[in-house]
Parts: C-alpha cells; sequence; structure tokens
C-alpha cells in the first residue's frame, strides 16, 4: 500500500476540512492542517477584500511550521478557492516543496466559482503527476450546505483508493 498525506488548508466555515477529513478516513492517510503565522483577523467582507489584494499581488503568506512530504508517495493538496484560485497559504505550501516524483490529487472546495484552481495547484508542484482532480461545492452564501452530491465524493474517494 502507498503511504498518503492529505495536506488542506481550511478557512471560514472549514468546508475543506471536512473533504479532507472524509477522505482520510476512507484512506486511512495522515492528515495535515497547514496554517497562516498571521491569521486571518477581521469581518467576512474584510478577509474577502484581503484574500482578493493577496490573491491578486501573488502574495505567499509564512506558514506555521511546515509539513514534510518527503516520506510520501501520493499528496492530496484542498484548498479552499479564493478569487478563482488557490488560497495563498496553499500558493506559499506548494512552492515549499519538492514535488519531484510525487502523484499529487488536486482538490477544492468553492461556493460556486470554481475558476482556475486545479490548473493553479497543478502549475505550482513542478515534476509531480496529477490524478484524481475534485472540485466540491458548497452553498453560494459562504455556508457549510453542501451542493456536490455525497455520491459523487464517494466516487472520487474511491478512484483514490484504488490508487493505494
Amino acid at each position: 500500500m502507498k503511504k498518503i498525506l492529505i495536506v488542506y488548508y481550511s478557512w471560514s466555515n472549514g468546508n475543506t476540512k471536512k473533504i479532507a477529513e472524509q477522505l482520510g478516513k476512507a484512506t486511512g492517510a495522515d492528515i495535515a492542517e497547514i496554517d497562516t503565522v498571521t491569521p486571518y483577523e477581521g469581518s467576512y467582507d474584510e478577509i474577502v477584500a484581503r484574500g482578493k489584494r493577496e490573491v491578486n499581488s501573488g502574495f505567499k503568506p509564512e506558514l506555521k511550521p511546515n509539513v514534510d512530504i518527503s516520506e510520501y508517495e501520493i499528496v492530496a493538496v484542498g484548498t479552499p478557492t479564493w478569487w478563482y484560485t488557490m488560497a495563498p497559504a496553499m500558493l506559499t505550501f506548494l512552492s515549499s516543496q519538492d514535488w519531484t516524483g510525487k502523484t499529487v490529487i488536486p482538490f477544492a472546495t468553492n461556493g460556486g466559482w470554481a475558476g482556475h484552481v486545479i490548473k493553479d495547484i497543478q502549475k505550482a508542484f513542478k515534476g509531480a503527476k496529477s490524478v484524481c482532480e475534485m472540485q466540491v461545492q458548497f452553498d453560494s452564501t459562504g455556508g457549510d450546505r453542501l451542493e456536490t452530491s455525497q455520491e459523487e465524493i464517494d466516487k472520487w474517494i474511491d478512484k483514490i483508493k484504488a490508487l493505494l
């Protein structure tokens, strides 16, 4: 059995965390949450505005002690979609690792505007193979109501389990 790690960044309602934990439970993978040294504070609208500025400028926030992916063959990376791409924390993480020879499973959560997040994730992990990409949609009001069917998520997880 191949060794798998799930690395995710989650904010607000914890939607990305929910999907990461569901995948972890089904696969027995190790799970690691990444987080920024400087937390996002303020109202939802203030954080959204800050996120837009950071995405547009390519900002890479400093992360709390980082995760080492070197001992894993397969790494699933999950992020919320921020302004049609990955959250800046995930950009920092992806650009700080050696992805050579890894198999990467990119997944993203969104509120109905998936954008180009998966393609952006794939560009960020040079030297790796991308498989089983997934977009999981939650309600468009910033809530935690799942819009993607659980059946679709289960099928995605089954594809991943077949890799192990």
